[in-house]
């Protein structure tokens, strides 16, 4: 199928798009978006009086729309063009909690959802509110240099599992019914590999790197075992797989870090999952992680390390912009967290509180 098919003068399927969908599921979403576009053009404004938007809006509408479809077959690992309310709220809250974007794009998101339903004859009427001065401040959902440290140390208990040796008979049949439990597979199948499976560097490698590195969810779903660079303590993104822009990134990585990757590309080889794909992780589902995957990593470390308050993944990465930027400048966080414009990362030109009561402990 041609990326070049269009209507109304818009592109009817983009390239990430055929990269997700099989034949049948493209010749599906094409006729489903043909329709959509049309109905955008011709009526989507007022579907009363048969009067459709601009061409300006319902392009963008259309393209938003898109947008959205990718982030639900993703999330869920899955086609289907039966989208619901849920989903739309979920996907227009990760936006927001991300701080990286303006708010007119996150009210125009809004607005396209809004019309798709309408399209699909399904009014949706959201209690969310778009920030007014969503990217000009600094993020609200954040993480502290306190419970960064304790998220490293979380992560390296989660999982572990005692020295198999070490074990009674009965305490080793009580373990390999937890394996059994974790890994999908009989009790009776769970040996020794297991054991090293349990106490592998998949969940470390993850947390450390998106600590450093600051990935979004979208980044550590996309992570190839080529972006890592061992040798140098980066990893290297290519231009198609930044997250929302069209350069290359080096970005850079505490040893510790890189030794934990190191590991993990090794383990990685023994798995039969990883034959067939250029994933530098997948879920035990064998699927790339999602923020929906990664919300229950995150909160099985906020448990371990006794935070109570919830935060999302991209509190991560907000707190890695911060300090970045106080202890290097706004350069060296803008490089680190992948921005294309300075003023997406001013917001991290902050002060933390911790280091304010420092301050004041000082001035006495």
């Amino acid at each position: 199928m041609s990326n070049r098919d269009r209507v109304e003068s818009i592109v009817l399927i983009y390239e990430p798009v055929e990269e997700r969908l099989n034949q049948r599921e493209l010749v599906a979403y094409k006729s489903h978006r043909e329709k959509l576009i049309r109905w955008l053009a011709t009526q989507g404004k007022d579907p009363d009086k048969l009067q459709g938007y601009a061409k300006d809006t319902y392009q963008n509408y259309s393209n938003g729309i898109c947008k959205f479809h990718r982030y639900v077959w993703d999330e869920d690992n899955s086609f289907t063009l039966e989208l619901t309310h849920s989903q739309a709220e979920n996907y227009l809250r990760e936006l927001i909690l991300s701080d990286e974007y303006s708010s007119s794009h996150l009210h125009n998101t809004k607005l396209a959802l809004k019309a798709y339903f309408r399209f699909n004859n399904n009014e949706w009427d959201p209690d969310i509110t778009v920030p007014s001065n969503s990217g000009a401040k600094q993020p609200k959902d954040f993480v502290s240099e306190k419970e960064r440290k304790a998220l490293r140390e979380a992560v390296l208990e989660y999982g572990s599992v005692p020295a198999y040796a070490a074990l009674s008979p009965d305490k080793r049949k009580e373990w390999k019914r937890e394996l059994a439990r974790r890994f999908g597979k009989p009790t009776n199948e769970i040996g020794q590999e297991d054991w090293k499976k349990a106490n592998g560097y998949k969940y470390v490698s993850i947390s450390y790197a998106s600590l450093d590195a600051g990935l979004r969810p979208i980044e550590v779903g996309r992570a190839k075992p080529s972006w890592v660079d061992l040798e140098n303590c980066a990893l290297r993104i290519p231009a198609k797989d930044s997250s929302k822009n069209e350069d290359n990134w080096i970005v850079s990585l505490r040893s510790d870090t890189t030794e934990y990757l190191k590991q993990w590309l090794e383990e990685r080889r023994i798995y039969d999952k990883y034959e067939d794909s250029d994933r530098l992780w997948l879920t035990r589902h064998r699927n790339p992680y999602t923020g929906k995957s990664l919300r229950v990593l995150l909160d099985n470390l906020r448990e371990i390390a006794g935070i109570e308050r919830e935060f999302s993944w991209y509190a991560i990465r907000h707190s890695t912009g911060t300090y970045m930027a106080q202890q290097e400048g706004l350069a060296a966080a803008q490089s680190q967290l992948r921005h294309l414009r300075e003023e997406t990362t001013m917001k991290y030109d902050n002060v933390s509180t911790e280091r304010r009561q420092e301050a004041l402990e000082r001035m006495g």
